[in-house]
Protein backbone atom coordinates (compact mmCIF):
# COMPACT_ATOMS: atom_id res chain seq x y z
CA UNK A 1 0.00 0.00 0.00
CA UNK A 2 1.01 3.58 -0.58
CA UNK A 3 2.26 5.69 2.29
CA UNK A 4 -0.62 7.65 3.77
CA UNK A 5 -0.31 11.16 5.12
CA UNK A 6 -1.36 9.87 8.54
CA UNK A 7 2.00 8.14 8.78
CA UNK A 8 3.46 11.56 9.42
CA UNK A 9 0.92 12.65 12.05
CA UNK A 10 2.29 13.82 15.39
CA UNK A 11 0.81 10.94 17.35
CA UNK A 12 2.68 8.43 15.14
CA UNK A 13 6.15 9.84 15.71
CA UNK A 14 7.09 7.80 18.83
CA UNK A 15 5.82 4.50 17.41
CA UNK A 16 8.63 3.87 14.95
CA UNK A 17 11.13 5.15 12.44
CA UNK A 18 9.20 7.37 10.01
CA UNK A 19 12.18 7.64 7.68
CA UNK A 20 12.45 3.86 7.49
CA UNK A 21 8.70 3.67 6.82
CA UNK A 22 9.10 6.23 4.03
CA UNK A 23 11.92 4.21 2.45
CA UNK A 24 9.75 1.07 2.57
CA UNK A 25 6.86 2.96 0.99
CA UNK A 26 9.20 4.13 -1.78
CA UNK A 27 10.14 0.54 -2.56
CA UNK A 28 6.44 -0.30 -2.93
CA UNK A 29 5.96 2.43 -5.52
CA UNK A 30 7.33 1.54 -8.97
CA UNK A 31 8.32 5.07 -9.94
CA UNK A 32 10.00 5.84 -6.63
CA UNK A 33 11.83 2.51 -6.55
CA UNK A 34 13.05 2.98 -10.14
CA UNK A 35 14.50 6.45 -9.67
CA UNK A 36 15.86 5.73 -6.20
CA UNK A 37 17.77 2.74 -7.54
CA UNK A 38 18.97 4.93 -10.42
CA UNK A 39 20.73 7.33 -8.05
CA UNK A 40 21.94 4.83 -5.45
CA UNK A 41 24.19 3.13 -8.02
CA UNK A 42 26.21 6.15 -9.24
CA UNK A 43 26.17 7.77 -5.78
CA UNK A 44 27.80 4.74 -4.16
CA UNK A 45 31.60 4.60 -4.17
CA UNK A 46 33.26 2.12 -6.48
CA UNK A 47 34.86 -0.88 -4.79
CA UNK A 48 37.90 -0.50 -7.05
CA UNK A 49 38.91 3.10 -6.28
CA UNK A 50 36.56 4.33 -3.54
CA UNK A 51 35.49 7.24 -5.74
CA UNK A 52 31.96 7.90 -6.86
CA UNK A 53 30.90 9.61 -10.07
CA UNK A 54 29.56 12.89 -8.62
CA UNK A 55 28.32 14.23 -11.95
CA UNK A 56 26.19 11.14 -12.63
CA UNK A 57 25.13 11.06 -8.98
CA UNK A 58 23.87 14.65 -9.11
CA UNK A 59 22.05 14.10 -12.40
CA UNK A 60 20.29 11.01 -11.02
CA UNK A 61 19.33 12.86 -7.83
CA UNK A 62 17.79 15.70 -9.85
CA UNK A 63 15.73 13.16 -11.79
CA UNK A 64 14.56 11.54 -8.55
CA UNK A 65 13.24 14.76 -7.05
CA UNK A 66 11.83 15.95 -10.39
CA UNK A 67 9.94 12.78 -11.31
CA UNK A 68 8.98 10.99 -8.09
CA UNK A 69 5.67 12.04 -6.44
CA UNK A 70 6.21 14.42 -3.54
CA UNK A 71 4.59 12.14 -0.96
CA UNK A 72 7.46 9.68 -1.53
CA UNK A 73 10.45 11.93 -2.28
CA UNK A 74 9.49 14.41 0.45
CA UNK A 75 8.56 11.52 2.73
CA UNK A 76 12.15 10.31 2.71
CA UNK A 77 13.74 13.76 2.90
CA UNK A 78 11.48 15.51 5.43
CA UNK A 79 10.34 12.65 7.71
CA UNK A 80 9.82 13.51 11.39
CA UNK A 81 12.19 11.89 13.87
CA UNK A 82 12.61 11.47 17.62
CA UNK A 83 15.80 9.39 17.67
CA UNK A 84 19.27 9.34 16.12
CA UNK A 85 18.65 6.24 13.97
CA UNK A 86 15.80 8.01 12.22
CA UNK A 87 17.58 11.36 11.77
CA UNK A 88 20.71 9.66 10.47
CA UNK A 89 18.65 7.75 7.89
CA UNK A 90 17.11 11.10 6.88
CA UNK A 91 20.58 12.66 6.54
CA UNK A 92 21.74 9.71 4.43
CA UNK A 93 18.80 9.99 2.01
CA UNK A 94 20.92 11.70 -0.65
CA UNK A 95 24.03 9.52 -0.08
CA UNK A 96 26.04 12.49 1.25
CA UNK A 97 29.47 10.88 0.92
CA UNK A 98 29.15 11.32 -2.84
CA UNK A 99 26.51 13.98 -3.45
CA UNK A 100 27.30 16.37 -0.60
CA UNK A 101 30.62 15.94 1.18
CA UNK A 102 34.12 16.63 -0.10
CA UNK A 103 37.56 16.45 1.50
CA UNK A 104 37.69 20.21 2.03
CA UNK A 105 34.91 22.75 2.40
CA UNK A 106 35.08 25.59 -0.12
CA UNK A 107 34.22 29.15 0.81
CA UNK A 108 30.45 29.65 0.48
CA UNK A 109 30.80 32.71 -1.76
CA UNK A 110 33.11 30.79 -4.07
CA UNK A 111 30.58 27.97 -4.16
CA UNK A 112 27.87 30.50 -4.97
CA UNK A 113 29.97 31.85 -7.85
CA UNK A 114 30.41 28.31 -9.14
CA UNK A 115 26.65 27.79 -8.96
CA UNK A 116 26.03 30.94 -11.02
CA UNK A 117 28.01 29.52 -13.93
CA UNK A 118 25.38 26.81 -14.43
CA UNK A 119 21.91 27.86 -15.62
CA UNK A 120 20.05 25.18 -13.62
CA UNK A 121 21.91 25.85 -10.36
CA UNK A 122 21.69 29.62 -10.73
CA UNK A 123 17.96 29.52 -11.41
CA UNK A 124 17.14 27.13 -8.60
CA UNK A 125 19.26 29.00 -6.08
CA UNK A 126 17.37 32.20 -6.89
CA UNK A 127 14.15 30.18 -6.55
CA UNK A 128 15.24 29.12 -3.07
CA UNK A 129 16.09 32.69 -2.01
CA UNK A 130 12.65 33.84 -3.11
CA UNK A 131 10.38 31.01 -2.02
CA UNK A 132 12.02 30.31 1.36
CA UNK A 133 12.40 33.98 2.31
CA UNK A 134 11.75 34.21 6.09
CA UNK A 135 9.39 36.81 7.51
CA UNK A 136 8.97 36.94 11.30
CA UNK A 137 5.68 38.85 11.08
CA UNK A 138 3.90 36.19 9.01
CA UNK A 139 1.93 33.28 10.45
CA UNK A 140 4.09 30.66 8.74
CA UNK A 141 7.36 32.64 9.14
CA UNK A 142 7.52 32.66 5.33
CA UNK A 143 7.22 35.86 3.31
CA UNK A 144 5.16 34.07 0.65
CA UNK A 145 3.10 32.06 3.20
CA UNK A 146 3.60 28.97 1.03
CA UNK A 147 5.39 25.88 2.32
CA UNK A 148 4.92 24.07 -1.00
CA UNK A 149 7.02 26.55 -2.95
CA UNK A 150 9.74 26.50 -0.28
CA UNK A 151 10.05 22.70 -0.18
CA UNK A 152 10.00 22.52 -3.97
CA UNK A 153 12.77 25.14 -4.20
CA UNK A 154 14.87 23.42 -1.53
CA UNK A 155 14.58 19.95 -3.10
CA UNK A 156 15.40 21.51 -6.48
CA UNK A 157 18.88 22.40 -5.23
CA UNK A 158 19.70 18.74 -4.57
CA UNK A 159 21.79 17.48 -7.46
CA UNK A 160 23.57 20.79 -8.10
CA UNK A 161 26.91 22.07 -6.79
CA UNK A 162 24.85 23.88 -4.13
CA UNK A 163 23.35 20.59 -2.85
CA UNK A 164 22.23 21.14 0.76
CA UNK A 165 21.81 18.53 3.48
CA UNK A 166 21.19 18.23 7.21
CA UNK A 167 24.26 19.43 9.09
CA UNK A 168 23.96 16.74 11.76
CA UNK A 169 21.54 14.27 13.27
CA UNK A 170 20.32 16.53 16.08
CA UNK A 171 18.41 19.31 14.31
CA UNK A 172 16.67 20.51 11.15
CA UNK A 173 19.53 22.86 10.32
CA UNK A 174 20.71 22.42 6.74
CA UNK A 175 23.55 23.89 4.70
CA UNK A 176 25.49 23.39 1.50
CA UNK A 177 28.99 21.91 1.90
CA UNK A 178 30.87 25.16 2.53
CA UNK A 179 32.03 27.54 5.27
CA UNK A 180 33.09 31.16 5.62
CA UNK A 181 36.78 30.71 6.36
CA UNK A 182 39.11 32.82 4.21
CA UNK A 183 36.30 35.29 3.47
CA UNK A 184 38.38 38.38 4.21
CA UNK A 185 36.31 41.54 3.89
CA UNK A 186 33.35 39.49 2.65
CA UNK A 187 32.84 37.64 5.94
CA UNK A 188 29.52 39.37 6.68
CA UNK A 189 28.16 38.63 3.21
CA UNK A 190 29.31 35.01 3.44
CA UNK A 191 27.76 34.53 6.88
CA UNK A 192 24.50 36.01 5.65
CA UNK A 193 24.45 33.57 2.74
CA UNK A 194 25.22 30.54 4.92
CA UNK A 195 22.71 31.52 7.61
CA UNK A 196 19.95 31.71 5.01
CA UNK A 197 20.27 27.92 4.96
CA UNK A 198 21.23 27.16 8.57
CA UNK A 199 18.88 29.50 10.46
CA UNK A 200 15.95 29.73 8.05
CA UNK A 201 12.71 29.60 10.09
CA UNK A 202 10.59 29.45 6.94
CA UNK A 203 12.35 26.32 5.69
CA UNK A 204 12.38 24.67 9.13
CA UNK A 205 8.64 25.29 9.60
CA UNK A 206 7.93 23.93 6.12
CA UNK A 207 9.89 20.75 6.87
CA UNK A 208 8.15 20.32 10.23
CA UNK A 209 4.70 20.91 8.74
CA UNK A 210 5.26 18.16 6.21
CA UNK A 211 6.97 15.80 8.62
CA UNK A 212 4.33 15.89 11.36
CA UNK A 213 1.34 16.15 9.04
CA UNK A 214 0.09 19.32 10.72
CA UNK A 215 -0.52 21.12 7.44
CA UNK A 216 -1.00 18.68 4.58
CA UNK A 217 -2.38 21.25 2.14
CA UNK A 218 0.47 23.70 2.73
CA UNK A 219 3.14 21.67 0.93
CA UNK A 220 1.07 20.47 -2.03
CA UNK A 221 2.28 22.27 -5.20
CA UNK A 222 -0.23 24.83 -6.46
CA UNK A 223 -1.26 24.89 -10.11
CA UNK A 224 0.23 27.81 -12.02
CA UNK A 225 -2.18 30.54 -13.06
CA UNK A 226 -2.69 30.50 -16.81
CA UNK A 227 -2.57 33.86 -18.57
CA UNK A 228 -1.59 35.00 -22.05
CA UNK A 229 2.01 35.88 -21.21
CA UNK A 230 5.12 33.99 -20.26
CA UNK A 231 5.19 35.71 -16.89
CA UNK A 232 3.27 32.70 -15.54
CA UNK A 233 6.56 30.80 -15.32
CA UNK A 234 8.22 30.64 -11.95
CA UNK A 235 11.35 32.30 -13.31
CA UNK A 236 9.66 35.43 -14.58
CA UNK A 237 7.30 35.61 -11.62
CA UNK A 238 10.28 35.70 -9.26
CA UNK A 239 12.17 38.26 -11.30
CA UNK A 240 9.27 40.70 -11.31
CA UNK A 241 8.11 40.20 -7.71
CA UNK A 242 9.79 42.30 -4.99
CA UNK A 243 11.06 40.39 -1.97
CA UNK A 244 9.96 43.02 0.53
CA UNK A 245 11.61 46.04 2.12
CA UNK A 246 15.37 46.28 2.20
CA UNK A 247 16.89 44.85 5.33
CA UNK A 248 14.17 42.24 5.85
CA UNK A 249 15.14 39.08 7.64
CA UNK A 250 17.88 37.09 5.88
CA UNK A 251 17.24 38.92 2.61
CA UNK A 252 19.48 37.67 -0.19
CA UNK A 253 19.46 39.56 -3.50
CA UNK A 254 18.46 37.45 -6.49
CA UNK A 255 19.70 37.74 -10.06
CA UNK A 256 18.04 37.63 -13.43
CA UNK A 257 16.90 34.06 -13.95
CA UNK A 258 17.39 31.97 -17.07
CA UNK A 259 14.27 30.78 -18.88
CA UNK A 260 12.70 27.37 -18.35
CA UNK A 261 14.82 25.83 -15.58
CA UNK A 262 12.34 26.71 -12.82
CA UNK A 263 9.31 26.04 -15.00
CA UNK A 264 10.51 22.54 -15.79
CA UNK A 265 10.86 21.69 -12.10
CA UNK A 266 7.40 23.07 -11.35
CA UNK A 267 5.84 21.20 -14.28
CA UNK A 268 7.34 17.89 -13.24
CA UNK A 269 6.16 18.25 -9.64
CA UNK A 270 2.65 19.40 -10.37
CA UNK A 271 2.14 17.35 -13.56
CA UNK A 272 0.85 20.46 -15.31
CA UNK A 273 1.65 21.08 -18.96
CA UNK A 274 3.10 24.55 -19.33
CA UNK A 275 3.61 26.90 -22.24
CA UNK A 276 7.05 25.54 -23.07
CA UNK A 277 7.02 27.22 -26.49
CA UNK A 278 7.43 30.50 -24.62
CA UNK A 279 10.79 29.33 -23.28
CA UNK A 280 14.21 29.48 -24.82
CA UNK A 281 15.64 25.99 -25.15
CA UNK A 282 18.65 25.05 -23.05
CA UNK A 283 20.73 24.65 -26.18
CA UNK A 284 19.88 28.12 -27.43
CA UNK A 285 20.46 29.51 -23.97
CA UNK A 286 24.00 28.22 -23.82
CA UNK A 287 24.67 28.94 -27.51
CA UNK A 288 23.54 32.54 -27.25
CA UNK A 289 25.72 33.00 -24.16
CA UNK A 290 23.00 34.41 -21.94
CA UNK A 291 24.61 34.98 -18.55
CA UNK A 292 23.21 35.86 -15.15
CA UNK A 293 23.16 39.53 -16.04
CA UNK A 294 21.83 39.11 -19.57
CA UNK A 295 18.29 40.06 -20.52
CA UNK A 296 15.85 37.65 -22.08
CA UNK A 297 14.55 38.90 -25.46
CA UNK A 298 11.26 40.72 -25.09
CA UNK A 299 9.62 38.68 -27.81
CA UNK A 300 10.02 35.51 -25.72
CA UNK A 301 8.20 37.09 -22.78
CA UNK A 302 5.20 38.77 -24.38
CA UNK A 303 2.08 37.26 -25.84
CA UNK A 304 1.76 37.43 -29.64
CA UNK A 305 0.36 40.82 -30.70
CA UNK A 306 -3.09 41.09 -32.17
CA UNK A 307 -3.00 40.45 -35.89
CA UNK A 308 -5.73 42.94 -36.78
CA UNK A 309 -9.52 43.27 -36.81
CA UNK A 310 -11.74 40.29 -36.13
CA UNK A 311 -13.29 38.54 -39.20
CA UNK A 312 -16.79 39.68 -38.22
CA UNK A 313 -15.72 43.30 -37.93
CA UNK A 314 -13.96 43.07 -41.30
CA UNK A 315 -17.20 41.80 -42.92
CA UNK A 316 -19.22 44.62 -41.36
CA UNK A 317 -16.76 47.28 -42.57
CA UNK A 318 -16.71 45.74 -46.07
CA UNK A 319 -20.51 45.69 -46.26
CA UNK A 320 -20.77 49.31 -45.12
CA UNK A 321 -18.16 50.35 -47.67
CA UNK A 322 -20.08 48.58 -50.45
CA UNK A 323 -23.38 50.20 -49.46
CA UNK A 324 -21.73 53.61 -49.28
CA UNK A 325 -20.24 53.14 -52.76
CA UNK A 326 -23.65 52.14 -54.20
CA UNK A 327 -25.32 55.11 -52.56
CA UNK A 328 -22.77 57.52 -54.00
CA UNK A 329 -23.16 55.94 -57.43
CA UNK A 330 -26.98 56.39 -57.37
CA UNK A 331 -26.78 60.07 -56.29
CA UNK A 332 -24.31 60.83 -59.02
Amino acid sequence: PCLSFSAFAVEHIPKGNNCLDAAKACNLDDTCKKYRSAYITPCTTSMSNDVCNRRKCHKALRQFFDKVPAKHSYGMLFCSCRDIACTERRRQTIVPVCSYEEREKPNCLNLQDSCKTNYICRSRLADFFTNCQPESRSVSSCLKENYADCLLAYSGLIGTVMTPNYIDSSSLSVAPWCDCSNSGNDLEECSKFLNFFKDNTCLKNAIQAFGNGSDVTAWQPALPVQTTTATTTTAFRIKNKPLGPAGSENEIPTHVLPPCANLQAQKLKSNVSGNTHLCISNGNYEKEGLGASSHIPTKSMAAPPSCGLSPLLVLVVTALSTLLSLSLAETS
